[in-house]
Order: C-alpha cells, then structure tokens, then sequence
C-alpha cells in the first residue's frame, strides 16, 4: 500500500512516446535487417522481401576455417584485454575515490578519456607509439588497445560502487582486528563484486566487437570485425557476412543484457 507522501508517476506525453519508438526504430532498423537477410536465399542483392529463407548459411559459415580463427582471436582479445581491465580499472579505482591530492581531477579525467576519444585517434596513437618502440604487431599489441577503453568501463562501474559502500565497515574492519588481505576479501570485494561482474561483461563486450583500434594495431591479423570488414568487398559472400555479424550481435547483446540485469538489481 502506498503511503500517502508518495505520488505515483506521471505519464509520458504521446509526442515523447512516439519520439522514443522512433529513436529506437532508427537505432535498431539495421540490425533488423542484418537479421532478416542472414537467412535470404539469394546471394548478391538485397531484394526486399526476400525470396526466401535458409538456415544454410550458417553451415557455409560454419566450414570456413578463416572465420574460426577471426573469432578465436577476437574471443582471446577480449577475454586478455577484459582480465588486464578489471585488475587496473579496480585499483585506479579503489586509489581515487577517497583520496585527495593535488591533480586527483586532472588524473581521473585522463583515466575516462580513451572511451571519450574516436577510436580512430586512439589507434593512430597507439601505432605510432608501438612503431617508435619498434614493437611488431601481434595479438598483444590489440590487447593493448581494447584494455586503454576497457579500463575506464570497469572504473567506472567499481568507483561508482565504492562511493555507495560505507567506509565505515572498512574501519570496523580494521578495528576488529582483520588484515588487509582479510577486508579486501571478507569486506570489500563482496561490496563491488556485482559492479565488477558487469563491469567485466561490459568490458568483452566492447573490447569483442571493437573494429577501429583493432585496425590500428593488428597488422595482418585479423580480428572477427576486421574480417567482416574484409568480407563486404565480396558481394556473393554477403548472406555468410551477415551471418558472422548476427553472430557479432548475439556475443556482445547477452553480456550486455546480463550486465544491465546486474546494475538494475543493484540499484532497486
């Protein structure tokens, strides 16, 4: 039963409604499509509707040996770059959000700062400074540019968090005696372990279908999105295409909805 204090709330206006289902269908009509003609039978064009529909795609898909290794690589990247960000994003994290110092503003602005920036810029950057250090292209140097926008995903999250927990429970922590070892452990880590879960899907998800720093700093290997990319120079290759971008869709949408989830229940 509501108490009387409370007001229920307003509702939309239908000019705002409408406003929204049409930023949503702007948003979400491509991949409607990419959807749709991942199933088409026919091969080079997009006749609308389609002709058909076939689920042999995915078999082609299935057998070409290129897209098994794009897709291994992009899932090691990701999991590299997400594991690199939850260990430096948590303790950029836990060093800034109580402490005062001199430049503490100027430091976590360069901390938000590559998710801020194209990634166009922040893979040019990163292939000149890896050319100055005379560093060859491989898989690290692209775990090296997912983590520099990976880190700021997982702070974000676990800064967020810690400024909600009382530090008091830190200091009562302490004055019973715990360790450090004990309070990370017993105290904190249960208090930020939602927000680092989230953070950490976040963090894949981004890192999986990122394409700009990935093509800065790959060289010759291809990541999945590099090699969708590569595959839109072949027309009778479009319906496999969309079939590897459904499959983009599919990884990054549940760590996405499961990192949503997390927050939602954290914030009830």
């Amino acid at each position: 039963m509501r108490s009387s204090g409370q007001s229920s709330p307003e509702k939309a206006s239908w000019g705002v409604r409408l406003a929204a289902l049409g930023g949503l269908i702007f948003l979400h009509f491509p991949i409607v499509v990419i959807i749709l003609y991942a199933f088409t039978t026919e091969e080079q064009t997009y006749q609308f509707p389609p002709p058909g529909l076939t689920l042999r795609w995915f078999g082609a898909i299935m057998e070409r040996p290129d897209f098994w290794r794009a897709l291994s690589l992009s899932v090691q990247v990701a999991a590299v770059a997400t594991f690199i960000a939850i260990i430096f994003g948590t303790l950029t994290a836990a060093a800034l959000y109580r402490s005062r110092f001199f430049g503490r503003e100027f430091i976590s602005l360069l901390v938000i700062l590559p998710i801020a920036l194209p990634g166009i810029v922040t893979g040019i950057a990163l292939r000149s400074g890896i050319n100055i250090l005379d560093v060859d292209f491989s898989m690290w140097t692209i775990v090296i540019g997912h983590a520099t926008f990976c880190i700021v995903t997982v702070y974000n999250n676990v800064v967020a968090r810690l400024r909600r927990t009382a530090y008091s429970q830190i200091e009562a922590s302490f004055d019973l005696g715990a360790s450090a070892f004990q309070t990370l452990r017993y105290v904190i880590l249960p208090n930020i372990a939602t927000a680092l879960l989230a953070g950490g899907m976040l963090a894949f998800a981004l890192s999986f279908d990122e394409v700009i720093v990935t093509t800065f700093t790959s060289g010759t290997t291809q990541t999945l999105p590099i090699w969708i990319f590569s595959q839109l120079a072949r027309p009778r290759d479009r319906p496999v295409t969309n079939v590897a971008a459904l499959i983009v869709i599919m990884i990054t949408f549940i760590p996405i909805l499961l990192a949503y989830r997390l927050t939602e229940q954290d914030n009830d």
